[in-house]
Formats: C-alpha cells, structure tokens, sequence
C-alpha cells in the first residue's frame, strides 16, 4: 500500500532481498603500508557525510589488491546504491565505478531487471527517517544486512520507476551543475586574488590587520534563548550544520535575539573553533551560535574580507591544531596578528568591479540551489508513495 492508501495498479510490495543482493564493507588495517595507496577507490561514511552529489567516483583513500585481499571487502561494480549504516546511519550516494567500502557501508547490487538503481536510491532517500529507527547496536546504531534485506518497498513497474528517477535526477543534475559553476566561479576569484595580493602586490599599499577590515562577531550561547509558544523560532547554526546543513536534528532557538545574530543566504561563517571552515552561508535563515564568526564589513565589500579571512586560514588551523586541548582554536589576537594590504580606494574600487560580480553569481546559484533542493525533497516523498502520479501512468 502507498502512504496515501491506495493501491496503485501494477504497484508491488517486495523486500529489498529480492531486488538485491546486499553486501557488507571491510576491515583492512590502516597501518599497513601495502595495504594503501593503490588503484581501487575506498570508502568510508566520512567520505558521505558532507557529500551531496548523486554519483561518487572516489573516497579520500585508495586501497592496494593486496589490502582488498586482506579483508572481507569486495569490489562493488559501477551503479551500486551504497548505504551508509553505521556511524552515521542513511548517507547515500549511487557507485560511478567500481569501488569498495570499509565497515560502515551496505551496498545493494541491483538486480536492474526489476528494479532501477536510481529509483531504489531516491526510496532510500525518503526512507533516512526510517531507516535511523531500526538501526540498533550497545554502542552506537548500525543497521545489519538481514535488516536491511527486510526491508519492504511499494514498488512501481519498471518504466514507472524510471520514469519517477529521471524526473528527481534531472533536479539533482541541475543542482550538481550549480555547485560546479561555483566551484569554478570560486576558483576563478582565487586565483585574482592571489595574483593582485600574493603574487603581484603593490608595496606601497597601506597594511592592516585582519580583525580592522571586517567585524568578527561571535554567536550566541542559543540555549539561553529556548523556542517559546507563539515565538518564532529558527534553527540554531553550530559547526556541526556549517559542514552539514541544517538537519531534523538541529537545535532551535527564539527569535527574540538581537537582529545581527540573525544567519542569512549570503552571510559569511567562519568557525574558530574545533574543524576551523570558512563558508558563504548556503542555507536557511538561523541563528549564529557561539564558536562561530558571522564576518561583517560597513567599510570594505565582502569578496575582500571574504578571501583575506581564506588566505589566512590555513595558519589559523595550525595554531588550532598546536593547541594542547581537546577542541583547538584561535583567539581574536590571531585576527589582530594577520595583516591584510589594503590598496587605495580608487583600485579597490575596480578590483571589485571585477570580484563582486563572481560572488554575486555565487550567491544567486546557491539561492537556486535552495529552491530545486526544495522542489525535490516535497516532491520525493509524493512521488515515492504515488501520492503524486506522473501523467503517462496515472489512471
């Protein structure tokens, strides 16, 4: 039955081992040299948790025939959906080639005459909440193979499936075309930068510290501020969602906080402390929480603080890392330390002729980025239920 109680015709209930075959990662030690470094991409859920995109090709290591050998991994072939189901449950990402997981990952090997692997990623996908439930584990929740074999799926007829997977992947396409526009766009800025600041830089222009060219504002402790009844509310941005997004599993806060801890579009976070990121926020409107800079200017345009505060980032994570404490981080004597050149009003005037417009184009595609990541996420529940029909199989 689909979640609207109807039975669709030609729809069948199945469970994901008759569909499937589900395989589990492995354990290689990760002190052995031969074991790494090899030609076959390896994964493991990290390589998932800030991953976006609907292929993955590679993971940040590779292991060697003879690590594979040493372990009860196996190579997965090209189109496997791969499941993340321990430490953290429900990241998911379709293979682009063969590939192979540690542990923390059960692949499903399509059987794609029954099935289509986009259409079983995308009802994984809709599933997450669901499928976090009945993980279980003493220590921290996994979810075994005979489980996720169990699990039930409503399931379309062939061409249905297909059909509904193009039209969530031609979203997804499109998003993945945005994040590379950026990425280039961002590249593109870099590298101006460099030349005009690192490379080429005038020796008579004015030096100034970091913490003088933009206002470092640090976040609110948000558990003061708890939601109340008839309060608006938002979510409350920690380092945790500046790398992930925020999440059903994100803190809220009132709204009754001063308006310049308020987080938009567009804004520019720089965490100081525990993983050191400098972002251009991409997500919904929250609230900034302590740890966190929400970087400013009333003097100088943001393309010009935004990739000071970059160029001297790597610095920063090495004084965090050289701290001798649980969670590394900078002090606001770090900013002051930095120095900044800061050319004559009339050149950065043209140089920003030239950088905003980039940061702009950067901004608007995240915007866009927004509104096709909502249009999917609303219409892939509806269409995973056959809430929503598409015209050609509707009766």
């Amino acid at each position: 039955m689909s979640s609207t109680g109807i039975q669709h015709e030609g729809w069948q209930e199945v469970a994901i081992s008759e569909i499937a075959d589900v395989i589990g990662g492995g354990t290689p030690r990760t002190t052995i040299s031969e074991y790494w470094n090899g030609d076959i991409p390896w994964l493991t859920p990290r390589d998932l948790t800030s991953y976006s995109r609907l292929y993955i090709s590679h993971g940040e290591r590779n292991i060697t025939e003879v690590g594979l050998q040493n372990s009860s991994a196996r190579i997965m072939p090209k189109g496997t959906v791969l499941l993340t189901s321990r430490a953290p449950i429900g990241y998911l990402a379709i293979a682009a080639n063969e590939i192979s997981t540690n542990q923390g990952f059960k692949s499903l090997i399509i059987n794609q005459e029954k099935a289509f692997n986009i259409f079983i990623y995308y009802w994984l996908k809709s599933n997450i909440d669901y499928l976090k439930r009945i993980g279980s584990g003493s220590t921290f929740a996994e979810i075994s193979g005979s489980v996720v074999k169990g699990v039930k799926i409503n399931l379309p007829p062939l061409p249905e499936q297909k059909a509904i997977a193009e039209v969530l992947r031609s979203l997804d396409y499109k998003i993945d075309l945005l994040h590379r526009q950026n990425k280039t766009l961002e590249k593109m800025a870099q590298s101006l930068f460099r030349k005009w600041f690192v490379e080429e830089p005038n020796e008579e222009w004015e030096g100034k510290p970091l913490d003088e060219i933009a206002d470092y504002l640090n976040g609110l402790a948000c558990q003061k501020y708890p939601p109340k009844d008839g309060v608006e509310k938002l979510p409350v941005l920690k380092i945790r969602e500046l790398n992930s997004g925020i999440t059903v599993n994100s803190d809220w806060a009132s709204i009754e906080v001063k308006e310049k801890y308020i987080v938009t579009l567009g804004d520019v976070i720089f965490s100081w402390s525990g993983s050191l990121v400098l972002k251009i926020w991409d997500g919904q409107n929250c609230i900034l929480n302590q740890h966190l800079f929400k970087v400013t200017s009333e003097k100088y345009p943001k393309w010009f603080y935004y990739f000071w505060t970059k160029h001297h980032l790597e610095k920063f994570i090495a004084i965090a890392e050289a701290k001798a404490t649980t969670m590394g981080h900078i002090k606001r004597g770090d900013l002051a330390s930095s120095m900044v050149l800061v050319p004559p009003n009339k050149e950065l005037e043209e140089m920003t002729g030239i950088m905003a417009p980039n940061l702009d184009k950067i901004i608007y595609n995240l915007n866009q980025i927004n509104t096709l990541g909502n249009l999917r996420d609303t219409l892939l529940p509806k269409l995973m239920s056959g809430e929503i029909r598409l015209k050609e199989f509707s009766s």
